[in-house]
C-alpha cells in the first residue's frame, strides 16, 4: 500500500503531539481527537525511563507538562504513570497520563491509513550513546514488528543520529530532517542526501519562521518532500504555506489548519 499520498494539491496535515492546542500534549487524549478530526499523521516523541521502557513525552522533564517535577530519564514508569499529564491544561484534563511507546503504537494499529512521525529525543551525546542508539534500535524494531515500517517517519534535530540511522539500515526507514541544516548539531553528511523529508524553518528568524519559497523549491528539486514545521498556526501560515510548495504542514491546532485547506481545496 503507497501511504504518502501527499502533494502540493493535496496537502497533508500533522498533528504535534496529537491536537495540542486543546489537549494536553503527547497524551493519547490529543492523538485520538486528531485522529478523530482526521489527520494524516500524528507526530510524536519517545524518550526513556530509569527502568528502560520507552515513553512519550517532549522535555527531558516532567516539569512543564505534569504535576511532578524532575528528569524524565530518572524515574521508573510506574512513578511516570502516576503524574497527571493533563491537569496543567485545564481542569477537564485531570487525569491523563503519559502514554508508553506501545500503548500508542497499540492505538495507531487500528487506523489503518494513519502516517506516524516519530521524533526521537534520546541524543547520542558523550557518554549517552549507548543509550540513544538502543533506544533508537528498539523503537525501529517496534515499528517493524506492527507492520509499520512503510508509514512512518524517522525524525530527530541530531545529525548524528540520522547518519546511524541511515548507515546501519540503508533507506529502510523514510528520514525526517530539518533546514536549515545547522539546527541538526555537527553534520558529516548532507543529510538531504539521503532524506526523505524535511522541515523548512526560516534560517534567520521572521513571525512565521517559515523558509521561503527558493528554499522549498530547492528541497523539492532535491527529491526531498518539503514541509512546513509547526510554525504553521491560522490562516496567513497556510497560504503561505500552499504558495512555498510545502506537501504537509505539521500544526498544533490541526482543526483551524484542516478548515482553511479544505476551504481553498487543498486537502482531499
Amino acid at each position: 500500500m503507497n501511504y504518502w499520498t501527499q502533494s502540493k494539491k493535496n496537502i497533508w496535515v500533522a498533528a504535534h503531539r496529537g491536537w495540542c492546542s486543546k489537549y494536553p500534549e503527547n497524551t493519547m487524549e490529543a492523538f485520538k481527537a486528531a485522529a478523530d478530526l482526521g489527520v494524516d499523521q500524528i507526530e510524536i516523541d519517545v524518550r526513556v525511563t530509569l527502568d528502560n521502557e520507552l515513553v512519550i513525552i517532549h522535555d527531558s522533564t516532567v516539569d512543564r507538562t505534569t504535576n511532578g517535577t524532575g528528569k524524565v530519564c530518572d524515574k521508573l514508569l510506574a512513578e511516570l504513570k502516576a503524574l497527571d499529564a493533563g491537569c496543567k491544561k485545564g481542569d477537564e484534563f485531570k487525569g491523563a497520563k503519559i502514554p508508553t511507546f506501545k500503548e500508542f503504537m497499540d492505538f495507531v494499529k487500528e487506523l489503518p491509513t494513519m502516517t506516524v512521525d516519530i521524533e526521537l529525543k534520546e541524543y547520542p551525546t558523550a557518554g549517552h550513546e549507548e543509550v540513544a542508539y538502543d533506544v533508537c534500535d528498539r523503537v525501529l524494531a517496534m515499528v517493524d514488528e506492527y507492520g509499520f515500517t512503510d508509514r512512518v517517519v524517522i525524525n530527530t534535530f541530531n545529525a548524528k543520529l540520522h547518519e546511524y540511522i541511515n548507515e546501519k539500515y540503508g533507506n529502510k526507514y523514510r528520514q525526517h530532517v530539518y533546514y536549515p541544516i545547522s539546527v541538526m548539531g555537527s553534520v558529516h553528511r548532507n543529510p538531504y542526501d539521503y532524506a526523505y523529508c524535511c522541515c523548512m524553518f526560516k534560517a534567520t528568524y521572521n513571525e512565521l519562521n517559515m523558509a521561503e519559497k527558493m528554499e522549498f523549491d530547492r528541497m523539492a528539486s532535491y527529491g526531498v518532500e518539503p514541509w512546513a514545521g509547526a510554525c504553521v498556526k491560522d490562516e496567513k501560515g497556510v497560504d503561505m504555506a500552499i504558495e512555498c510548495g510545502a506537501t504537509l504542514i505539521t500544526c498544533n491546532n490541526p482543526d483551524v489548519v484542516l478548515d482553511r485547506l479544505r476551504q481553498k481545496g487543498y486537502h482531499n
